[in-house]
């Protein structure tokens, strides 16, 4: 089984991409996807964590993985000193930053994203979920691209399909898969 926790701020749409990735990884009948919230105080701009988990079986477990193969972090001001704790051995942070260096210290595989700046360019909102999942979906190997696009096709109404579209393309063709 592969764990996704997304960790944003509400308003960020961290959820969305959480069920986003399900209906993707869903779309060929492959494999088995749950996507879940988990908020406290259900207000923008609050901390919220969102969980999508990707099996070849029927998942029947719906508790909160406790750590996780994939850390997509949508807000930069959420990273402290625990976040890896989250992450599996071999996991993999994926992080929202105009400054990578800055997170020198990290000891897991670290992935680097101006998403915020992508956002604003393109949608004029900071509202990174859509670029942090074109970065998943380089760097995982997991989401086929074709697949991507029609998530957002489903989801959005056209006017934001479109630019939702080229944030995800963006986002994908930045996405270095190495370290920053």
């Amino acid at each position: 089984m592969i764990n996704v926790r997304w960790y944003g701020r509400g308003g960020q749409g961290a959820f969305t991409a959480a069920r986003l990735l399900g209906q993707i990884v869903s779309t060929e009948g492959k494999q088995f996807a749950l996507a879940s919230p988990s908020f406290g105080p259900e207000r923008r701009g609050a901390p919220v964590w969102s969980f999508t988990r990707i099996d070849k079986t029927k998942i029947l477990d719906r508790s909160q993985p406790p750590q996780c193969d994939y850390l997509i972090v949508l807000d930069e001001t959420l990273v402290s000193d625990t976040l890896e704790n989250f992450l599996t051995d071999d996991g993999v942070l994926i992080l929202n930053t105009a400054r990578p260096g800055k997170y020198g210290y990290v000891k897991h595989r670290l992935v680097t994203l101006d998403a915020t700046r992508m956002s604003l360019e393109i949608m004029s909102r900071a509202i990174t979920n859509v670029p942090m999942l074109g970065a998943f979906a380089r760097i995982s190997g997991i989401v086929d691209l074709d697949d991507a696009e029609a998530a957002l096709k489903k989801s959005f109404p056209e006017a934001l399909y479109e630019k939702n579209r080229q944030l995800l393309l963006k986002a994908f063709a930045e996405a270095d898969g190495g370290a920053a």
